[in-house]
């Protein structure tokens, strides 16, 4: 048993949508136990609350009055949340979201952990792959920071694709900006035909939101695909994928990185990454 005798204490959080199966609890807990410090991570879910996504702002305000050290964001907040704090990091700032709200001094200071977690398991887990022509679908806040990393990473060319063809127009001129013409453009799936690889970057797949993001007729064996959604590790779309022969990478990485950097944040302590990815993947196939 962990003994938390004079160790320092940390109350953290989630605000999101869906989050009931959520993951982050267990991972930031396990993590803190294996430190020897107690930490206490609690969901809000604005579907449970009964409020709605513009309602971030109050329950930011909440959680600061409360003693919260610090909290998570996911959909559909993660930009939302912006106009709401008193900073935000470089990373948060250019991104135009924000998954992490650290409190200190009195302020909200927003960050991203979802660049450097996505890249992190992207190259962990597809290494050599072909990144000349990357198809994303969702231009939503894990959109904006999953292209960020893609174009990182050096891939040529990415075609954004979403639901609201104006987001990820408006995604594509920030990313041109960032990193010049013709690297990021907004297009239709038909781009799949010639594409290397796809991201999935919606929620489409979550235990909460269920199904297929595409028609699985666009799948090939020769096409990489890479999914952001955790919960379940096997979405419907990793399934079909590997089924076809493609090779895949599901979204468990990107959370256990994204949790690794945030963990950080929120207590100065040094993460362990990898115990974290065993966790996770315990975790994920323990029954619900």
């Amino acid at each position: 048993m962990t003994s938390y005798l004079n160790s320092p204490s940390y109350l953290t959080g989630l605000i999101g949508s869906g989050i009931g199966p959520s993951l982050s609890p267990a991972l930031h807990e396990r993590e803190a136990d294996r430190h020897g410090v107690r930490l206490a991570y609690r969901t809000l879910d604005i579907d449970v609350l009964g409020v709605a996504p513009e309602a971030v702002g109050e329950l930011v305000r909440a959680a600061r009055d409360l003693g919260f050290d610090g909290l998570n964001i996911t959909h559909p907040c993660k930009q939302l949340v912006m106009q709401h704090l008193d900073e935000l990091a470089p990373e948060a700032a250019g991104l135009g979201a924000v998954n992490t709200v650290v409190f200190s001094g009195g302020r909200a200071i927003g960050h991203n952990t979802d660049v450097a977690g996505f890249a992190q398991s992207f190259a962990r887990g597809l290494p050599d792959v072909q990144t000349r022509h990357v198809v994303q679908l969702g231009a939503g806040g894990a959109g904006a920071a999953v292209a960020h990393a893609l174009l990182n990473l050096g891939i040529d060319r990415l075609t954004l694709i979403d639901t609201d063809p104006a987001r990820a127009a408006g995604l594509a001129g920030a990313l041109t900006e960032r990193f010049g013409r013709g690297r990021a453009v907004p297009g239709e799936l038909t781009c799949l035909a010639a594409a290397d690889g796809l991201v999935h970057a919606t929620p489409t797949g979550m235990a909460t939101h269920p199904g297929l993001p595409l028609p699985t007729e666009l799948l090939r064996p020769d096409l990489w695909v890479a999914e952001v959604v955790y919960r379940p590790l096997e979405t419907e779309l990793l399934r079909r994928a590997r089924a076809l022969g493609c090779r895949t990478l599901d979204g468990g990485g990107m959370a256990v990185f994204q949790a690794a950097d945030a963990f950080r944040l929120f207590t100065g302590l040094e993460p362990h990454p990898e115990l974290m990815l065993a966790d996770l993947a315990a975790l994920a196939s323990a029954p619900a």
